[in-house]
């Protein structure tokens, strides 16, 4: 999928503990985030602390890519044997550096550091009770909101976990969270499990990480899952669990959208293997939207791999249509709609001798507000393609949300208001087709999910007012 007509990444986290005290953490958080940079490239920090002595939590966060924030001297000043890193595209809040976590805040009890996937559905209440009562906001982010909770009740309560399970009864919304203190490292995952989370190991170090994907980046073990709801916590002791917030499995509703676009191919989230829902979306798509054509592509990079699941169900040969340019700066991935729609040709290009005389099935992920979609068509044509059939391997997109997916105001929808061949129409091609709602749970093997954007129905009250920020005004 392309970065500029599309529902933009959310972010990423990883955390460390060594038990060992090994001081030098900070570059196992950085080669992590590099994994889990296509969740976030608009800015990334790291925090380490150190559970020794009093020394306290060092960070540096900055605008842009890991590799560009991070220099070799940079990575050697934060020493520290625990600490917790983050990648971040914004949902909500401006794009600036103050934005920018880990969030790093001393308070009476020590100090916190806070990484967060994910968006709240009740800041707006939560910041104003919080700021009537004293609380001082550098930030325009929900997670600054989360971290003054949890330090809030942290000092009415015996511990740290204790206040975590508290603060986790008061916010309402989609969260992922890696937290540091003093001599503890814990991750919390939302009960309903929108986002991701892992726990890995290697040696004596343990890990919290967005994806697998990173644990193997690292060269860590998988040990399993954050349940959605629990809380863990890795001590000198190892880990312990909190599961007061579990709910069944019925009630969980993972965003859909990580299996099928979010997530990077290689990981598993929460036992289903990502490329293996991407191929069954792409079989789906062949048998229930079948067309005679010479050729199967994917429209990189999220799109591959679905096509080759339309390709080895439907039989006709896959094949690699475009070419893109891994090369370009962040400037051509800025959450705008401007930019998106003026980097389509510099991000990719049509191989002219793979499609021309041929009729050609495109599959993507997704189709936002149509414009991408209509340029990639007319890229095609233009290379010669004879026929181009589009496959989409989600349902059309009718609804916002407000749990941390881009997913622009209705108005802003092609699909809204609209029929799968006036949207055909718009975008040039031969024939359209979505993938079908009643397909979604078949391809993560009934796991629970959130389906929202596609019908309206959260899983959550949304709020009465949408407070996810600037969506490409």
């Amino acid at each position: 999928m392309m970065d500029f007509d599309k529902i933009g990444e959310e972010c990423g986290v990883f955390g460390i503990y060594d038990l060992d005290g090994d001081r030098h953490v900070a570059s196992t958080i950085y080669y992590g985030l590099m994994a889990l940079q296509h969740r976030g490239q608009e800015s990334c920090g790291i925090a380490v602390g150190d559970t020794a002595g009093p020394k306290g939590v060092v960070s540096y966060k900055d605008m842009g890519l890991v590799n560009e924030a991070f220099t070799p001297e940079k990575l050697e000043s934060l020493e520290g044997d625990i600490g917790v890193g983050h990648v971040r595209y914004s949902t909500a809040g401006a794009s600036t550096r103050e934005n920018a976590q880990p969030l790093v805040l001393n308070y009476i009890k020590g100090t916190l550091g806070l990484a967060h996937n994910g968006n709240l559905i009740n800041t707006p209440e939560l910041r104003n009770e919080l700021a009537y009562t004293g609380a001082i906001f550098q930030t325009t982010i929900d997670t600054e909101v989360i971290a003054y909770l949890i330090a809030r009740e942290r000092i009415g309560s015996k511990t740290v976990e204790e206040a975590v399970e508290k603060a986790m009864k008061k916010i309402k919304g989609a969260y992922s969270l890696v937290i540091m203190s003093p001599r503890k490292l814990m991750g919390a995952r939302d009960p309903f499990g929108f986002r991701p989370l892992c726990i890995g190991k290697r040696d004596n170090a343990y890990i919290l990480a967005s994806e697998s994907c990173a644990l193997d980046t690292v060269g860590a073990t998988f040990i399993r899952d954050v349940l959605p709801g629990e809380i863990v916590s890795i001590t000198k002791d190892g880990i312990s669990s909190n599961m007061d917030m579990v709910l069944p499995e019925c009630d969980h509703a993972r965003c859909i959208f990580e299996y099928i676009y979010f997530a990077r191919p290689d990981s598993h989230i929460d036992g289903m293997s990502v490329y293996d829902s991407r191929i069954k979306a792409g079989r789906f798509l062949a048998m229930d939207s079948p067309v005679e054509a010479d050729l199967v592509v994917g429209v990189p990079e999220s799109g591959n791999v679905a096509a080759l699941g339309y390709s080895l169900e439907s039989g006709i040969p896959y094949g690699q249509a475009f070419v893109k340019n891994s090369y370009v700066g962040r400037t051509f991935i800025k959450p705008k709609q401007k930019t998106r729609e003026s980097s389509v040709q510099v991000k990719l290009n049509a191989l002219k001798s793979a499609v021309e005389g041929k009729r050609v099935i495109m599959i993507d992920d997704s189709i936002v507000r149509g414009t991408t979609s209509d340029r990639i068509v007319t890229m095609l044509r233009e290379a010669g393609a004879k026929e181009v059939h589009m496959r989409v391997s989600s349902p059309p997109f009718l609804w916002p949300c407000y749990f941390g997916t881009d997913v622009p105001a209705r108005d802003q929808l092609i699909a809204y208001n609209r029929n799968v061949e006036e949207i055909r129409k718009i975008i040039g091609a031969d024939s359209l087709a979505y993938l079908g709602m009643d397909r979604l749970p078949e391809i993560v093997d009934g796991l629970g999910i959130c389906k929202g954007c596609f019908s309206g129905k959260y899983p959550l009250d949304p709020p009465t007012e949408d407070i996810r920020g600037d969506f490409d005004k």
